[in-house]
């Protein structure tokens, strides 16, 4: 079994071949895999306070399998976004790693997502609550999630 090895940095620790491996990482799932075209490159992962999580193979720390970014609280709340994992992490479940940390993290602060409709149950076993109408962005179904301080993980 092939067992990876959890990875959080800020933005400003990132090397640029990091930065560069975690981009083609999401690049191949959402835009390549997904077929969904846009702009990936939002402005947000070298924010001085977003933070990196991933998951690599051990010594091969700019393989990432798995990753998903952290924002810090702008208006009170986290924001993670950028959930992705190559097909041989998602059949592992390794996300749930990544999630875990992350809210590790985030602690007693609420928290925000976008879930793409099919991760919405997924989202929902760490205490994401659907907060608003479903919408579509680049052609997927996205639901609005949130996550209160008083939310309890369901299953890990």
């Amino acid at each position: 079994m092939d067992h990876t090895v959890l990875h959080r940095r800020l933005a400003a620790d990132l090397s640029t071949a990091m930065i560069y491996a975690l981009l083609r990482l999401r690049v191949e799932v959402f835009v390549v895999e997904q077929a969904c075209p846009y702009q990936e490159l939002d402005g947000h992962d070298l924010d001085r306070t977003t933070r990196h999580y991933w998951l690599a193979p051990p010594g091969a720390m700019e393989d990432p399998r798995a990753t998903l970014r952290l924002l810090e609280p702008v208006d009170g709340q986290f924001r993670i976004g950028r959930v992705c994992a190559a097909t041989l992490a998602r059949r592992r479940r390794e996300v749930r790693r990544l999630l875990e940390a992350a809210l590790a993290e985030v602690g007693d602060a609420p928290c925000v997502l976008d879930a793409q409709r099919h991760c919405v149950e997924l989202y929902g076993a760490y205490g994401f609550v659907a907060d608003g109408a479903e919408f579509t962005e680049d052609g997927i179904p996205h639901v609005p999630m949130r996550r209160d301080a008083s939310a309890r993980i369901r299953c890990s």
